[in-house]
């Protein structure tokens, strides 16, 4: 049982505090309401970006990083499609260090020509190493678009085209720290060997003052239903590549719904480990993938259950492809075994089990259920797990894994 006071300031920062006294470090962990899904169509990877302008300095600090080091710590963050995530490890004792820092921070980022110009550089070669560079890099440039029409989860957090980057203006970036980057439109969580009172009475001292930005929530267009199955055969590719990849991608519930936890049981059952199903039958007993993986997307808005495989040398596409999608016509047609519910379910329990360990973990939990709307996930998730049957599995198995519901792209390989 994880125990937490949740405080909101005058100013709208809520904040999270949980006392880990068999640790004499501490997590302080800013979860700020944005993400790819928040982007303009015409500029995205802005969310992206300004995670980079964030560590370029403040107007106190001329060095983020040398800071934290300074005081015996690390720092990190990373965006995604619903929300971008700052975390500070540190000493306990230098609490203080790392919320002044953040606070520093989000009233005055140092959003400067040069800084943007540095940062724009860096996030276009980021693009080219890991998306034009990299053998299957594009693979998720080419799906998402795939799978959604409408909702920007269409794009990537690294955006569509380095383009949008690359043509940004300073305006545009000012404007979004302000509509953005404001106590109203985060949450801060705390967790380490600090009394949760103490940690309180530092945060409201760090951050009471700073004044909220009041801005509109944008409006996210709801993706319509699928009703059709989509195709794309893939053969040109910026960089060669060996082998054939299958990806099929199926929309499913948000992070919060009952949909999201049916299916991440069910992407477990399917290619978790090598004695899952996936595995057994078409890697072991038919080498005809050399690997298989599934997995849920986990966004607050309807996502994805996905299923990636690397087809074996030697055997054609279309035939991995009909084998893969017979194996997931049995698990609908079929349902899970007990064994499979039972294995399946307690590795979940280990896993979050584990999540209660770790501080840090502890406090990344708590502020994105937080943002999920259900805090008290961190403490009940287990229950909405162990509450799924085979029935549940199955009737999911089958409103879910349908060809109507399915994108599929076959990433052919070169000189095939």
């Amino acid at each position: 049982m994880i125990q937490y006071e949740k405080t909101t300031l005058d100013n709208g920062l809520t904040v999270i505090c949980n006392t880990d006294v068999t640790t004499p470090f501490i997590a302080v962990n800013i979860l700020y309401k944005v993400g790819a899904r928040d982007e303009n169509p015409d500029r995205t990877g802005l969310a992206h970006l300004f995670e980079h302008l964030m560590f370029g300095g403040s107007r106190h600090v001329t060095d983020f990083d040398n800071r934290v080091q300074q005081a015996g710590g690390n720092c990190n963050a990373y965006t995604g499609n619903d929300y971008t995530n700052y975390y500070t490890i540190l000493p306990a004792a230098a609490i203080e260090t790392a919320l002044w820092l953040e606070s520093d921070r989000m009233l005055w980022p140092k959003l400067s020509p040069r800084a943007l110009r540095v940062q724009k550089n860096v996030v276009i070669e980021e693009f080219k190493q890991n998306y034009l560079n990299r053998p299957y890099g594009d693979l998720w440039l080419q799906l998402r678009p795939l799978a959604y029409r409408v909702h920007p989860y269409r794009w990537n957090t690294i955006g569509i085209h380095p383009s949008h980057v690359e043509n940004v203006t300073l305006d545009e970036v000012k404007n979004f720290a302000l509509s953005h980057y404001a106590p109203d439109n985060a949450i801060l969580s705390i967790s380490g060997n600090i009394p949760a009172s103490r940690a309180l009475e530092l945060v409201k001292r760090w951050f009471g003052d700073i004044p909220p930005a009041a801005a509109p929530r944008q409006k996210i267009p709801v993706e319509p239903r699928q009703r059709a199955p989509r195709r794309l055969e893939s053969a040109s590719h910026p960089i060669p590549v060996p082998s054939d990849v299958i990806c099929i991608a199926y929309h499913a519930g948000g992070r919060a719904t009952d949909n999201f936890y049916a299916c991440d049981l069910l992407s477990d059952i399917l290619a978790d480990g090598e004695s899952s199903r996936l595995h057994r039958q078409l890697v072991k007993r038919r080498p005809l993938f050399a690997e298989l993986d599934a997995y849920v997307t986990g966004e607050l808005d309807p996502g994805l259950i996905l299923l990636h495989g690397t087809v074996a040398a030697g055997t054609p596409v279309h035939t991995a492809e009909r084998a893969l999608l017979d194996e997931i016509q049995h698990l609908v047609t079929d349902g899970v075994t007990p064994r499979e519910l039972q294995k399946t379910a307690a590795k979940i329990e280990t896993r979050l089990a584990c999540d209660e360990i770790s501080y840090h973990e502890k406090a990344a939990r708590l502020a994105a259920l937080e943002y999920t709307g259900d805090i008290t996930l961190v403490n009940t998730e287990r229950h909405r797990y162990a509450a799924i049957d085979a029935d549940t599995l199955r009737r999911v198995a089958a409103e879910t894994l349908r060809s109507a519901n399915s994108s599929t792209l076959l990433y052919l390989a070169t000189n095939r």
